[in-house]
């Protein structure tokens, strides 16, 4: 069994990406690594040089800037990523910028590849997501946050990165997908709250106007973290490859464990999910087999 992993990025230092972190999460399953880095504003191509391995081949590319419709300049770029895998694997993994897994999970997602790769049916596999936001120490919990999502994918260029590069779809049909023991932490909404702004107006212009952002992201220095719908402690552990960055952010935001602000239909929902696990309407980006 052969897997090659591949992710793309832009200006991670700038705004904070762990991308140094998300490679080395999943190295040990990969034999090679194909990482597309898009023309930046800051060091990140040394950064990626700089990982010792010499498992990770650096494409550099330039966005489409005028893109600015859905995130699809994301999912164009995983796409360059995807293409550049040499046909001779069996296995791709995909992760992003702020995307972590656990070292935990590397053997039983290991034992999953090996499972099913002779079986034709499956087209990828299926992780579960915990969304940490505001600092290490919480996750996000309302419905609005997907649950799973696919992060590894056969070696078919047929399948291409969906929309704005959340998920998969092969010949504009969803893929068929086993679940994988298996979780993704992703930390795209814990930075210190100067650079959570930055990183917010400069995400917004993927998706919109400059006339769009101006009437609705507030022309402020720090991220509002209260604004979420619910939150909980965490009670885990982080990835060891996390261990020296967050031991290096010490930045205090207050954060409310209390707080539900959701209309009665959400609140039902929310509670149904709570006490049996279902979640009611779910959205699902693939198909489950």
């Amino acid at each position: 069994m052969r897997v090659c992993g591949f992710t793309f990025i832009r200006n991670a230092v700038k705004y904070g990406y762990q991308i140094q972190e998300a490679i080395l999460s999943i190295l040990p399953l990969c034999d090679h690594f194909v990482v597309a880095v898009g023309n930046s504003d800051d060091d990140t191509l040394a950064l990626i040089k700089s990982i010792p391995s010499d498992k990770i081949e650096i494409i550099e590319t330039v966005w489409d800037d005028s893109l600015r419709k859905g995130g699809a300049v994301l999912a164009v770029e995983t796409n360059k990523a995807f293409d550049a895998i040499k046909d001779d694997y069996d296995w791709c993994f995909y992760i992003q910028g702020d995307e972590v897994m656990h070292e935990q999970y590397i053997e039983p997602v290991r034992q999953a590849m090996e499972r099913y790769k002779d079986d034709a049916v499956v087209e990828g596999l299926l992780f579960k997501y915990v969304h940490f936001y505001g600092t290490f120490d919480f996750v996000a919990d309302s419905r609005s946050w997907y649950r799973q999502e696919i992060r590894i994918i056969r070696n078919n260029k047929s399948i291409r990165s969906f929309k704005d590069a959340q998920g998969f779809r092969i010949n504009n049909r969803k893929l068929k997908v086993k679940k994988v023991d298996a979780a993704i932490y992703h930390y795209g909404w814990v930075r210190p709250p100067e650079k959570m702004q930055d990183k917010i107006k400069n995400f917004s212009a993927l998706w919109h106007s400059d006339d769009w952002i101006e009437k609705n992201i507030p022309d402020q220095m720090f991220f509002d973290y209260s604004n979420v719908s619910s939150i909980k402690r965490f009670s885990g552990s982080h990835p060891k490859v996390m261990f020296n960055y967050i031991s290096s952010k010490n930045w205090i935001v207050e954060m409310d464990e209390n707080k539900r602000t959701y209309k009665l239909k959400d609140r039902i929902l929310y509670n149904i999910e709570k006490w049996t696990g279902w979640r009611p309407f779910e959205y699902r980006n693939f198909e489950l087999i």
